[in-house]
């Protein structure tokens, strides 16, 4: 896939078409350098860098990347891995992750991810915003089923394994959040629903196999 550069004095920024959902937090945050009517629509010499980074680690797809003249401006991991489900729509992952096959593939290693929670992305696991034409619906404010863990140690790997036809795979320590900020889990492995159809989003509860979910990674 390319990934468009968009060179500035003091930061270049890098965009990949591919994992934009259009969240929008960009054009919010600063539509003078992010402006979709534009062309070109990214022009990072009209914000201070250290606005613009602020902006661009703002993004929850990792679509936009950047690199700073500074190494004080340098993009940094968050010290927890965070999982959040959003109302209707996909999975938000901030952390130390990385995408694997089942035979221990790397697919993808970033900060900041978008999957697939509907069944329906065309880009999986990766969300392509097909949630909106498959008419997805859950609110996201799943509650938790018991106290959660108050000794968790931040940081550390999160691999995240799309298994085949099957749920997300999740090893290593990690928070997940509702919609809402409540946290719904802790642990250290855990399994996600992709399929769109689980009782108990966003957990699996099995029913992939029931309705016969086809994963057809991108």
């Amino acid at each position: 896939m390319k990934i468009h550069e968009y060179k500035g004095k003091d930061i270049t920024i890098f965009y990949d078409l591919h994992r934009c959902i259009h969240a929008a937090e960009c054009v919010h945050g600063a539509s003078s350098v992010f402006n979709p009517e534009a062309k070109p629509w990214i022009t990072p010499e009209k914000a201070p860098a250290g606005e613009i980074a602020t902006i661009i680690q703002r993004c929850p797809t990792g679509a936009l990347h950047y690199q700073a003249a500074d190494p004080a401006l340098a993009e940094r991991t968050e010290p927890s891995n965070i999982v959040t489900t959003s109302p209707n729509g996909p999975l938000y992952l901030r952390g130390n992750i990385t995408v694997i096959t089942t035979d221990g593939r790397e697919i993808l290693s970033d900060s900041r991810l978008a999957l697939c929670r509907c069944g329906a992305s065309k880009r999986k696991p990766l969300c392509d915003n097909s949630h909106l034409d498959a008419g997805f619906a859950d609110s996201g404010m799943a509650q938790p089923e018991e106290e959660a863990e108050k000794d968790m140690a931040a940081g550390g790997k999160l691999m995240v394994n799309p298994r085949t036809n099957g749920p997300l795979h999740l090893k290593g320590r990690v928070t997940i959040k509702n919609a809402g900020g409540t946290v719904i889990f802790e642990g250290t492995e855990t399994w996600l629903c992709r399929c769109g159809a689980s009782a108990s989003k966003p957990f699996c509860d099995g029913t992939h196999k029931r309705i016969g979910f086809k994963s057809e990674e991108a």
